[in-house]
């Protein structure tokens, strides 16, 4: 394989998670008597860009099809923050009813929502049906395609070029990511504004956030790849700031290369960091596989601790990282009996490869358990607000990430 931006041969390792199901394949009861497919899990590191990927086994349509069941509205902490994103940038770039916004991934409208009720003219771009028709439902203008230069050309003519163009937790998604960028460079306007949001790869080695690593995200992105990305398209990152969100991202925003907006020393501080933690060194991606062993015997055994003694733990949050982090464990419905999920697109379904059955947050309180394990790790303040009940039997919260804690 070689790098999907520079296409230098590939020949650092930076994980094997083994072999996996793609993390949001959520079987109904039906799917349990049937062949599950399962795709090698193995993430590579190129010396020449420094751009980190995962090895190409399956293409982008067996992951983000019509039963696609990621809602972004099911987080209230999520709208909270797309919320305030949107406010922020609408002051920051002075966005009006003659400006445009386009959203590439609006999933189902929980930001375009946001802008429409501004009274700024906006489009969503999203290719999976179901999150599609429910951002519709909102009342959003959505175009159903796969976002890149051949799509953006042909937006560019229905809708006009875009002032702002929102891309938030897509970046990692794409398996062209060449094209993707050039597509963001088509449809922007000349004094627009591109800000990209997406995981942040040294919070990811920092704090051994390996369940990030699934089948349907084919990057992880440091400061220095993304910037190197985005000018081989013509595009400046002006600045970027720090975010908390999964567990630490950036915003990066970027412009056409020679607009005016005025660059941010932050982006230079940034990339002095990555190189002094160093990102562009083999050997702190050779370290990281031993981090996601030490994660995965700590959790077994602490799972295994608890069946023996007869104690009842259960999980909340049927997030694709949990998936990621169950299936390489190798835990089952034997040590896990359940998963709880808010939303009502994966209730009643089946965890994919653990096979774990998905019920509602009151079957969970109902089962009593002793302990629950948050999945989900970065939204742990919001699940404990959530079942806080639990405490009234003695019950307590774990996670796995970055290491084993009862909360």
């Amino acid at each position: 394989m070689k790098c999907r931006h520079c296409a230098s041969p590939l020949h650092l390792d930076f994980i094997d998670l083994g072999f996996a199901p793609p993390s949001n394949a959520y079987l109904g009861l039906e799917d349990l008597s049937r062949s599950e497919l399962y795709y090698p899990l193995r993430v590579k590191v190129c010396e020449s860009c420094w751009l980190v990927q995962t090895e190409d086994f399956a293409q982008r349509d067996a992951f983000f099809n019509a039963d696609y069941a990621y809602f972004s509205s099911v987080s209230s902490s999520w709208l909270a923050h797309a919320q305030h994103y949107v406010a922020m940038i609408a002051a920051r770039l002075g966005l009006t009813s003659a400006s445009m916004v386009w959203e590439v991934a609006a999933n189902d409208g929980y930001l375009l929502q946001y802008v429409a009720k501004r009274g700024i003219p906006c489009l969503g771009i999203e290719p999976t049906h179901g999150t599609a028709e429910a951002a519709r439902a909102k009342g959003l203008t959505v175009e159903e395609v796969f976002f890149g230069q051949q799509s953006a050309a042909a937006l560019r003519t229905s809708y006009g070029l875009a002032d702002l163009i929102v891309a938030n937790n897509v970046f990692a998604h794409v398996p062209d990511i060449n094209d993707f960028v050039a597509g963001l460079a088509t449809g922007l306007a000349q004094g627009g504004t591109i800000t990209l949001e997406f995981p942040h790869l040294l919070a990811l080695i920092t704090h051994s956030q390996f369940d990030t690593i699934y089948h349907e995200h084919y990057s992880y992105l440091s400061l220095l790849a993304v910037q190197r990305i985005l000018a081989a398209a013509g595009l400046r990152i002006y600045d970027v700031e720090r975010l908390s969100t999964h567990g630490g991202s950036l915003r990066v925003y970027a412009c056409h290369q020679q607009a005016k907006q005025a660059s941010s020393a932050a982006v230079l501080n940034l990339i002095d960091e990555e190189i002094s933690a160093g990102l562009n060194q083999a050997h702190v991606y050779r370290q990281f596989q031993q981090q996601a062993i030490t994660v995965r015997l700590a959790l077994t055994a602490f799972l295994l601790e608890q069946h023996r003694a007869g104690k009842r733990v259960l999980a909340y949050g049927a997030a694709a990282k949990g998936n990621t982090l169950l299936n390489y464990a190798g835990i089952d419905a034997v040590l896990l009996p359940m998963v709880a999920d808010a939303a009502p697109s994966k209730q009643g379904k089946y965890l994919p490869g653990s096979h774990i059955p998905i019920l509602t947050p009151t079957e969970l309180i109902e089962a009593r358990p002793d302990y629950v394990l948050i999945l989900p790790w970065n939204l742990k303040a919001e699940v404990m607000q959530e079942l806080a009940v639990i405490a009234e039997w003695g019950g307590q919260f774990v996670t796995a990430v970055p290491s084993l804690e009862i909360l």
